[in-house]
């Protein structure tokens, strides 16, 4: 792996701190992905597989509520969605349509216990920094559930990264 890539990856918030060769055993599992304009990385409901980290492009988050698609967020590059299938392992919560051509790394459950069996304090470091992710996310969402309770109109969620 080179160190412009590296870099990259460390400032992606799931694999802050990681070290190098453990970036680069998990790239090594990781398979890459592209999904065009307008197609599913994944749809609610649907086994969790992967988790997946946006190296190009932009999605759309979307829950289903009374037969429609309601937006949660938007994600760009350098975001990460889906990780909670590396945690509980229940069916997709949400679903997740491009809104450009995207190309993501694609990370399996096996991947991570690969680098739980090679190096348990690294995987210990990837496990937290996907739970400070999924704090931010909760909130972001106890925020907004907040507000709408209090009667204010909700404007959709910013991007991740400007929280």
């Amino acid at each position: 792996m080179d160190a412009a890539t590296a870099a990259w990856l460390q400032r992606v918030p799931v694999f802050g701190a990681l070290r190098e060769d453990s970036l680069e055993f998990l790239l090594d599992q990781a398979r890459e992905l592209e999904v065009p304009a307008g197609e599913w990385f994944f749809r609610e409901g649907d086994p969790a597989e992967a988790m997946f980290v946006l190296e190009r492009g932009a999605v759309v988050v979307l829950k289903g509520w009374r037969g429609q698609a309601m937006e949660l967020r938007r994600l760009e590059a350098g975001d990460c969605f889906g990780e909670m299938a590396l945690v509980d392992l229940y069916p997709r919560s949400a679903s997740v349509r491009a809104l450009a051509d995207c190309r993501a790394l694609a990370l399996t459950p096996a991947a991570l216990l690969g680098l739980f069996e090679r190096d348990a304090e690294q995987f210990a470091l990837f496990q937290m920094n996907i739970g400070r992710e999924i704090c931010r996310r909760l909130r972001q969402t106890d925020e907004m559930l907040f507000r709408a309770r209090m009667g204010e109109r909700l404007e959709p969620l910013p991007p991740l990264g400007s929280t």
